[in-house]
This record gives C-alpha cells, structure tokens and sequence, in this order.
C-alpha cells in the first residue's frame, strides 16, 4: 500500500467512526441539554433525571439504525480484508 492509500483509509476510517457515533452522541446531547434546561427551572438537580432519558434515547436510536451502522460496518470490514488480501 502507499501513501495515499494508508490516508485514504485513514480518511474513510475517521468518516466511518462519525457516521457511526455520530446520531447517538448527538441525540444524547440534546437531551442532556434539554434536561439541563428543565432542572435549572426547577431548581431538581437529581442525577438519574438526565441518566434515564438518555439511555433510553440511546437505546431507541440503535434500535432504528442499528441494523444500517451494522451493515456499514460489516461492508468497510470487508472492504478493508479485500484490500489486505490483494496487497
């Protein structure tokens, strides 16, 4: 392999690794912040108050894309073997 190719797959790596975590981190900041606003109206700073609605939105996210990020994943594996076994 050259190179270019190493940073290439280096590229495509660091992009695989935002598609994946991406949606779930993302979501799950929203609603940290969400509950941050709401426990700073009410003055409830109760730490099971921002842990429960995150797991749970976590959980409902890869329970929908899961299946697509597992394909993904599984897809760029394959290519990466391909590339080890014709080098």
């Amino acid at each position: 392999m050259t190179n270019g190719q190493v940073s290439d797959l280096m590229y495509e790596v660091f992009v695989m690794a935002i598609q994946l975590a991406g949606p779930p981190l993302l979501l799950s900041m929203l609603i940290g912040i969400l509950i941050s606003i709401i426990q700073a109206a009410t003055q409830i700073h109760e730490q099971t108050l921002t842990f429960v609605p995150k797991l749970l939105v976590i959980g409902v996210v890869l329970v929908f894309t899961g299946s697509g990020m597992l394909a993904n994943l599984q897809d760029f594996t394959i290519r990466i073997f391909q590339i080890i076994q014709a080098g």
